[in-house]
């Protein structure tokens, strides 16, 4: 049986993972350990960290978020190890994974960054992404820095509209 609450944790965070079939923020990984009192947010930093190290969990970051999502060895060790996560927890989990599952999905299906072309515009890179799945993709070559970095700002806000209009105009 495993007693270390940290061992619990990585199995939680991994199960929530699997279980979405989606990304997670550091945020929303974050509340719900910290709003739940399972520990605090220094604690699920580490446990993070210690995922990311041992290749159990792939971290990505884009424009100051960073994304997680579960790797083929964090699967491979929850489907060992997921009977170890308390009964409770696992009630705690999939009751929060399915009141938020929308708003969790919209939160890290829609990305946006930018970068610097070799011709010295900024490509503005959005996509919506639907589990592991692109959904669609956008670039947007503008002329400065502050442009591209104002449609990525915009972009959670408008990328449905904008995905409606697009299908609507190529449908007809």
């Amino acid at each position: 049986m495993v007693t270390d609450s940290s061992t619990i944790y990585k199995l939680m965070i991994l199960y929530m993972l699997n279980r979405l079939d989606s990304q997670l923020t550091n945020s929303q990984l974050s509340s719900f350990f910290i709003t739940k009192d399972y520990t605090d947010y220094f604690n699920i930093q580490q446990t993070l960290s210690d995922l990311v190290a041992s290749k159990f969990v792939e971290k990505v970051t884009i424009r100051n978020t960073s994304y997680y999502s579960i790797t083929p060895e964090g699967y491979e060790s929850l489907t060992f190890f997921k009977n170890q996560i308390p009964k409770g927890a696992l009630e705690d989990i999939n009751t929060y994974l399915e009141e938020n599952k929308y708003a969790l999905k919209n939160e890290v299906g829609t990305q946006a960054d930018y970068y610097r072309h070799t011709n010295g515009d900024y490509i503005a890179h959005c996509q919506v992404m639907e589990g592991r799945s692109l959904l669609y993709e956008i670039n947007i070559s503008v002329p400065s820095e502050e442009e591209a970095s104002r449609i990525c700002s915009n972009w959670r806000g408008y990328s449905e509209e904008l995905y409606a209009i697009i299908m609507k105009s190529l449908l007809q």
